[in-house]
């Protein structure tokens, strides 16, 4: 603003008029000519009582530098919004390459959401569990030839990835669906033989919620992992693993389980509702040969033997002043 006031006070156009002088009116001479006094006061103002050229001019360049000093004030701001888009296109361009940052960030934020019943430590363990399980889905995702997100972690929800699709048909969806499980269970495996070795007890919960976790998510309910399975197994298998999720609820009420049985009943009948339609597309769709299903019935069925084993070997009510028995 200063700046403005300094050109307005630079402008040659720029004058200050003083007022007229007030002086007695005077009867004009003989022969009608004005006196000094009026022709003071005509060069003021005019016969038709408007402001001299000089007052037009002095009102006229107090206006033209208001508009400067707006002219300014826009032009500060768009240059501020200008500003401000670059840094957002700067952000989005570094987006990709803060994949793994993401899944650091939201690694942490888990950790201590979990760390307010768990301990850091145990906290620290099922995240990194829970890691290995997302990569199990991203590994069999890049195998098919299908590009997946870095696993993102959601407190008290998991974690999950993200990709296009899940593969071409639905004995590539089974196949990624049970990866997760199990690279999760090898993993869960390793801590429990890491725990019976050295006599841990802590290990032996943490391989324990391990197991828990991945047998949960073989349940035969989509989006569960057993749900992948089933696409290539049977289908109507969704709607016995939706009962056992409202049994779950009923049983078990959390909010949770809840938010899951949400999720479960809108995907198991947008699904249905496409294999109604009986195209072409999801008959070749969900098209598996005999021995394909039976291979994935194998795997899901032995997966889900070993978990329940792991789960009965590393069972514990207490550790380092932490109680498991409700797990």
């Amino acid at each position: 603003m200063r700046g403005a006031t300094i050109d307005v006070m630079d402008n040659q156009d720029f004058s200050i008029v003083a007022p007229p002088a007030v002086l007695p009116a005077a009867a004009p001479p003989i022969g009608g000519y004005p006196t000094h006094a009026t022709a003071a006061s005509a060069s003021a103002e005019s016969a038709f009582g408007e402001p001299s050229r000089s007052a037009k001019d002095a009102r006229g360049s107090t206006g033209g530098g208001l508009r400067r000093r707006v002219s300014s004030i826009l032009a500060a701001i768009a240059a501020a919004f200008a500003k401000f888009f670059a840094a957002i296109k700067g952000f989005l361009l570094l987006l990709p390459k803060l994949k793994l940052l993401t899944t650091s960030g939201t690694a942490l934020v888990s950790v201590a959401a979990y760390s307010l019943f768990w301990g850091w430590q145990f906290a620290a363990g099922f995240v990194a569990l829970l890691f290995l399980h997302e990569m199990g889905h991203v590994i069999a995702l890049r195998r098919e030839g299908i590009k997946a997100s870095t696993p993102m972690f959601i407190p008290f929800l998991g974690a999950a990835i993200f990709a296009k699709s899940l593969g071409d048909n639905a004995l590539a969806e089974a196949r990624v669906g049970l990866a997760g499980p199990i690279l999760g269970s090898l993993a869960a495996g390793a801590v429990a033989l890491a725990g019976a070795l050295t006599g841990s007890d802590f290990l032996l919960a943490l391989a324990y919620v391990g197991f828990l976790i991945n047998l949960f998510n073989l349940l035969p309910v989509v989006p569960l992992d057993g749900g992948r399975a089933m696409a290539a197994m049977a289908p109507w298998m969704w709607f016995l693993g939706l009962g056992a999720m409202v049994a779950m609820a009923l049983i078990y009420p959390n909010p949770i389980i809840l938010i899951i049985l949400l999720f479960a009943g809108m995907e198991t009948w947008r699904r249905w509702q496409q294999r109604k339609t009986r195209s072409l597309e999801q008959a070749a769709y969900y098209r598996v040969s005999p021995r394909n299903r039976m291979l994935v019935g194998a795997v899901y069925i032995t997966l889900i033997v070993l978990l329940a084993f792991g789960m009965h070997e590393t069972h514990i009510l207490t550790s380092g002043g932490h109680g498991f028995g409700s797990i």
